[in-house]
C-alpha cells in the first residue's frame, strides 16, 4: 500500500462534491420528528424542477398510488413524509452517481442503475419482515456504492495488482484496500459523513460488503450486502456467487424467493431509474 495513493484518495473525499442544497436541507428535515409538511413545501417550492422530479416520482407505478398526484401536499399525504424527503435526497444525488466509472469499467447510467437495482432488490428482500422499515433501507441500498466515483480512477491506474490479488481468489474489495489502502465501501461512508448522513446510513453503506462480524450484525447491513450481490452484472437482480449463511439464517430470508426478487428488478429499474433522474 502507498502513502502517498492514500493522501490523494483522501484529498479527492475532501473536495467531492457537495451535497445539494435542498438534498442537504431535506436531510436535516429527516433526522427532526417535529419536522412539517408545510415546511417540506417551503424548501420545495425554492426548487421548481425538483418539485416537478417529485411529482414524477409520486406518479410511479413502482409506488403504486392509484389517483393522480398533483401537488407536494397530496404526495406527502399519500407517500408518507419520511419517503418524500428520501426521494427528494436521490434525485439530488441522481446528477452526481449518474457518471462513468473507470476503473470498475462502468458507462455512464450504469452505477445509477445498479444503485436502483439494489435499492428494489432490497425493499423486496424487506417486504414480508415486519421487524425492518422498507423506508429505513432504500437510501443506503441506493448510495453504497458511491464510493466507486471517487476510487475508481485509483482502481484503474493500479488495476493490475488489484486483479494480480484478486486472481488468487481474495475478494475484490480486500485487493483494493491491500492496494490502496481504502476500498470503496470505506470511501462511501466518508463521503456520507461529510454530508451529514444519519448513521445507520453510513454503517450500512461502510460494511456492505463484510457483515458477518458481530459489531456490524444490522439488518440494514445484511440487506445491503444481500442485495448488491442479487444485483451484480452477470444479471440484474441475480448473482452467481456465494451468499453468507449466516446472513441468510439472520435475516430467516427463504432463498427460493430470490428468483422473483430479480423479477421484481427487472420489473421496475427502467422506470425507477428514469424517474428518479433529475433532469
Amino acid at each position: 500500500m502507498s502513502e502517498p495513493i492514500l493522501k490523494n484518495i483522501t484529498s479527492k473525499i475532501r473536495s467531492f462534491p457537495s451535497m445539494p442544497a435542498t438534498g442537504a436541507k431535506m436531510l436535516k428535515m429527516l433526522e427532526d420528528p417535529e419536522t412539517s409538511m408545510v415546511e417540506i413545501e417551503d424548501v420545495l417550492r425554492h426548487d421548481p424542477g425538483l418539485t416537478g422530479n417529485v411529482l414524477k416520482l409520486a406518479n410511479s407505478a413502482y409506488f403504486g398510488i392509484p389517483s393522480k398526484v398533483s401537488s407536494v401536499k397530496q404526495g406527502v399525504l399519500l407517500l408518507g413524509l419520511k419517503r418524500l424527503i428520501q426521494l427528494v435526497v436521490a434525485s439530488c444525488v441522481s446528477g452526481i452517481m449518474d457518471k462513468p466509472v473507470p476503473g470498475y469499467d462502468l458507462p455512464p447510467g450504469d452505477l445509477w442503475r445498479h444503485s436502483i437495482a439494489v435499492s428494489i432488490a432490497a425493499e423486496a428482500l424487506v417486504k414480508d419482515h415486519k421487524n425492518i422499515d422498507s423506508e429505513d433501507i432504500f437510501t443506503p441500498s441506493l448510495l453504497h456504492d458511491i464510493g466507486k466515483l471517487i476510487l475508481g480512477h485509483f482502481v484503474k491506474d493500479e488495476l493490475d495488482d488489484i486483479e494480480k490479488i484478486a486472481g488468487k481468489g481474495v475478494p475484490y474489495v480486500v485487493a483494493e484496500n491491500m492496494v490502496l489502502g481504502t476500498d470503496h465501501a470505506e470511501v462511501g461512508a466518508q463521503v456520507l459523513t461529510q454530508w451529514s448522513f444519519p448513521s445507520d446510513v453510513i454503517e450500512a453503506v461502510r460494511w456492505h460488503h463484510d457483515p458477518d462480524f458481530p459489531e456490524r450484525c444490522k439488518a440494514s447491513v445484511d440487506i445491503v450486502y444481500l442485495s448488491n450481490l442479487l444485483c451484480q452484472p452477470n444479471g440484474e437482480g441475480r448473482a452467481d456467487v456465494e451468499l453468507s449463511s449466516t446472513v441468510i439464517e439472520r435475516l430467516g430470508i427463504d432463498v427460493s424467493q430470490f428468483d422473483t426478487i430479480a423479477t421484481n428488478v427487472s420489473q421496475w429499474v427502467d422506470e425507477l431509474a428514469e424517474a428518479l433522474t433529475f433532469n
